[in-house]
């Protein structure tokens, strides 16, 4: 196999996925196309169509493939300078269900694929079993794989350094997301892994540190809110400019936290609210429960509205 491609450094946004408020919830594509437009012309470098915050488990492998699209389209029409990377995540439990998934991303136009590692029989994923499953599936896979550390999501399984390291060897695994707040394995993964293996962070609130040692930018929920923010944060810190970035950073850290307090459905409920999205939007597939407290809403509403000053001055700017 040749040696793939590298995955990009930047902002990727794991994007929400919007639904129909009816029985059936269907994808309310009107809104996801509305978003989509939104993410590119504000100049991520990439998309990631079924992470975690776009409800993975929720989807079928026709609704993830028809995302793609949608993406792929919105990406032509929309007015932004550079077209982002799409990468779709792969959550399946058995490998033959993630390679048949890697494959019908490709064919819709995803450029990477996202592995999230299989945790149903947890006891029986033991090191060995792990670092042959992300090969076996790299083996097959016609687009370059992503290793999903998430161990809050898969029974606590959780990929170390060693395993990362390992993996990088591999000519068609190409880089990590770490969902782990793991910044200790970031220098040792950057010192063992081969030349060109990206290591993300999952989290934005720890991406400027993370990039210090060798992390190559981050994959945030915080930037379907607001993603200009979230690559101006980028750019500080690849253009060294320390003082302007520790203070970004720290006022991104403080509105990434609406997203760990609010979860899945705080995200897309605080998110319709800011963006002025149909708020029926808002609700995750079922029987995810409606963000529905007013003590919380409140309280997640206030620490992700300190990002819209900046937003709306990164807005102006580009005009």
């Amino acid at each position: 196999m040749p040696q793939a491609k590298q995955f990009p450094g930047g902002i990727h946004v794991p994007s929400l996925t919007f639904f129909k408020d009816d029985p059936a919830q269907e994808i309310d594509w009107e809104v996801q196309d509305r978003h989509f437009g939104y993410l590119i012309e504000a100049g991520v470098h990439g998309i990631i169509i079924a992470g975690s915050n776009g409800e993975a488990v929720a989807l079928s492998t026709t609704e993830k493939t028809t995302l793609i699209q949608h993406a792929l389209a919105a990406s032509q029409s929309a007015n932004a300078k550079t077209k982002p990377t799409i990468t779709l995540g792969l959550t399946g439990q058995t490998t033959h269900q993630v390679i048949a998934e890697a494959r019908a991303a490709a064919s819709a136009g995803a450029d990477f694929a996202m592995v999230l590692t299989p945790s149903y029989y947890r006891s029986a994923m033991d090191t060995p079993a792990i670092i042959s499953f992300f090969k076996e599936v790299a083996d097959s896979s016609p687009i370059p794989v992503m290793a999903y550390n998430y161990p809050g999501v898969t029974a606590g399984l959780d990929l170390n350094a060693d395993i990362l390291v390992e993996l990088s060897r591999h000519e068609n695994i190409v880089g990590a997301k770490l969902t782990c707040g793991g910044i200790r394995k970031v220098p040792k993964v950057t010192l063992g892994a081969d030349e060109g293996f990206a290591v993300l962070s999952g989290q934005i609130d720890w991406m400027g540190p993370a990039m210090e040692v060798g992390a190559k930018g981050g994959i945030t929920g915080l930037a379907n809110l607001w993603p200009r923010a979230c690559v101006e944060l980028y750019n500080l810190y690849k253009s060294e400019n320390r003082n302007e970035a520790t203070e970004l950073q720290l006022k991104v850290a403080a509105s990434e936290t609406a997203c760990s307090k609010g979860g899945i459905s705080g995200s897309k409920w605080f998110t319709a609210k800011l963006l002025g999205y149909p708020m029926s939007s808002s609700a995750c597939r079922r029987p995810y429960p409606l963000f529905s407290d007013k003590k919380k809403q409140d309280e997640v509403l206030a620490l992700a509205e300190k990002l819209r000053p900046i937003e709306e001055e990164l807005v102006k700017r580009a005009k």
